[in-house]
Formats: structure tokens, sequence, C-alpha cells
């Protein structure tokens, strides 16, 4: 009696753990959904020494834009306006934090990314339903 107990009590831990896991699978596919937006130095005061893209990562998914920054580039300010000129949302954060930012409207935007040092980085994208 007690080992099967013991059987049952184990097959409950398994599959649990088993179930965790394809929970875990389902919602990174989800979270996939979006796509990353890409990302150019579009004007460089020449203070830099490399160009930073490769540390902004702008993403969108849905309605959502989310900018992460992988590493220290001092104080940022971003920028979403719509290819109109339109702005929807313009911040300054500090880094290597990142932001997301709302955008209600479908259409086609540009986030402009300024760092401390002057270079400016822009990438377009569109949001639609």
């Amino acid at each position: 009696m007690f080992k099967l107990k013991q059987m049952i009590l184990m097959l409950c831990f398994v599959l649990s753990g088993a179930l965790c896991h394809a929970n875990n699978v389902t919602e990174t596919q989800n979270e996939k959904d979006g796509h990353q937006v890409s990302i150019e130095l579009t004007e460089s005061t020449g203070a830099s020494s490399s160009d930073k893209s490769n540390a902004i990562t702008p993403f969108i998914n849905g309605h959502v834009l989310v900018v992460a920054f992988s590493e220290n580039l001092g104080q940022v300010t971003v920028g979403v306006a719509s290819i109109a000129g339109a702005s929807v949302q313009c911040l300054s954060v500090f880094t290597p934090n990142g932001l997301q930012v709302y955008i209600p409207n479908t259409g086609n935007y540009i986030v402009t990314i300024t760092l401390s040092n002057g270079d400016v980085y822009t990438g377009e994208f569109s949001v639609t339903d």
C-alpha cells in the first residue's frame, strides 16, 4: 500500500512539472508573435567611438513598442511619432533600463532614440490589428 501511494505521488509530481513546462513553452510562443524593429544610426556627432545600434533593441508586439538597452548608454530620449509627424510619446530614460510605449492607432510610425552625446538612431515600424 505504501509503495502504491508513493508511486502515485511521484507520478503527480512528474506530471505537474511536465504541465508547467508545456505552459511555459506556449507563453514563449505567444510572446514571439511580434517582430524586431530594425534600427540604424541616422545622425552622428563624431563624439562616439562606435555605432551603438547593436545595444538598442526595439520590438513591436501588437500595439506595444518595447525598447530595450543591453548596455549603459547614459540618459537617452526616445520619441515615437507617426510617419505624418504626429507625436505619440516622448520619454527620457536612463539605460540599461528599457521602456514600453502603447500605440493606440494602427499605421506607420518612427521611433527616434537620441543618445546623450547627440547620436540619433531611428527605426520605422507598422502597427496593425
